[in-house]
């Protein structure tokens, strides 16, 4: 039987939690050992009670989860005061990001332990189930974000994005038709926005073309439209992914200049390095800073905000490979399972991500073929 650990997100800002009370009552029940830090649940509305009712244990700091705990499961990448206390051939279940991030990347090679990410497993679809549903809430709150931003106390331009009659609506420019890219393209036409989502793929966009509203269309991204579109913009959601990359740059510091003062761009695309060459890292308590009289906001950890909602979506999408996980070995399950073995980028000191090798020119070491 395995020993699982949840230690309390550090990360700033963070209010979510990588396992409901619900989860350690299937754990244990199927003979595994939980251990929650206290309160890591608190900031989502899960209190120590409630997992020590589903039969967890709660441990006081960090440390204790670390050092006795098998396999760790998280929501956000180990910050470095989480990286010094990860054990030799531990396994850390969680989002890490690695292509943005070489110094983690080193830690976790150095450290040792079993990296599996949640935002590279795959499945038969080709699909990315354990990181969709945070991109489903990403895209979503980067309008609400990039409306408030728009607001003049906020630094914006005055611009109400569904406008009122007689009065222009608000212009959204949508970078990725993904999935972050087709829940933002939603509300804003929903609020009443013209929206134009950018994409190179035509397949996608003749799929977005059947299902999004009229006020919806599609545009093929190349540097010279988006440029145009640019400067059309009032709001710029950047939602662009290469699954594990860095994400490519699409808008360069000279592109701001022949934007409306006063827009608002925000880079879901952050938190794989961004695709816009201003962009760096911000946080909720200070989302946002103004380039060229644009306002960035590029918050790492967007889905935190709404911390209940976020927690409930990722748990329902990660327990069953929590479970499955638990019940043997990283190793196992990865010769057993293609799609798992994608999740897994570091494997006791071997880097078995391709594109996160190819982020910081590093040796790829393919472990599962």
């Amino acid at each position: 039987m395995t020993t699982i650990g949840v230690p309390t997100e550090v990360k700033t800002d963070e209010y979510r939690v990588g396992m409901r009370p619900v989860g350690a009552e299937i754990l244990t029940r199927d003979g595994h050992s939980v251990f929650i830090q206290s309160n890591a649940g608190i900031g989502c509305g899960y209190e120590d009670a409630l997992y020590e009712a589903a039969g967890a244990t709660i441990l006081s700091s960090a440390e204790e989860i670390w050092s006795t705990c098998d396999m760790i499961v998280k929501v956000k990448e180990p910050q470095p005061q989480e990286v010094v206390l990860i054990r030799d051939g531990q396994t850390v279940f969680t989002y890490f990001h690695f292509a943005a991030d070489k110094d983690l990347t080193l830690g976790c090679l150095d450290r040792g332990c079993i990296s599996v990410a949640y935002e590279t497993l795959t499945d038969d679809l080709g699909h990315l189930p354990l990181l969709t549903p945070m991109s489903e809430i990403a895209g979503k709150l980067s309008v609400q974000e990039g409306a408030k931003y728009l607001e003049r106390p906020q630094g914006g331009r005055g611009i109400l994005l569904g406008g009122v009659p007689g009065v222009d609506v608000g212009k959204v420019l949508v970078l990725g038709g993904g999935i972050v890219g087709t829940c933002a393209a939603r509300v804003a036409a929903g609020m009443g926005s013209d929206v134009v989502i950018m994409d190179i793929s035509n397949n996608r966009m003749r799929d977005l073309n059947e299902f999004m509203p009229p006020n919806c269309r599609t545009i093929y991204s190349d540097p010279e439209a988006i440029r145009e579109h640019l400067a059309w913009a009032d709001l710029v959601i950047g939602a662009v992914l290469i699954p594990g990359a860095k994400a490519p740059n699409l808008v360069s510091k000279d592109d701001l200049k022949i934007m409306k003062h006063g827009s608002v761009i925000v880079d879901v695309a952050i938190d794989q390095g961004g695709c816009v060459e201003t962009a760096k890292v911000t946080t909720h308590s200070d989302p946002i800073y103004t380039v060229s009289d644009v306002v960035h906001y590029c918050v790492g950890n967007m889905p935190g905000a709404v911390a209940r909602t976020s927690t409930q979506a990722l748990t329902n999408a990660t327990m069953p490979w929590v479970s499955r996980l638990a019940s043997t070995t990283a190793d196992k399950l990865a010769k057993s399972d293609r799609h798992f073995a994608n999740a897994i980028n570091t494997n006791r000191g071997m880097l078995t991500n391709k594109p996160v090798a190819v982020a910081h020119d590093l040796p790829f070491e393919p472990t599962y073929v």
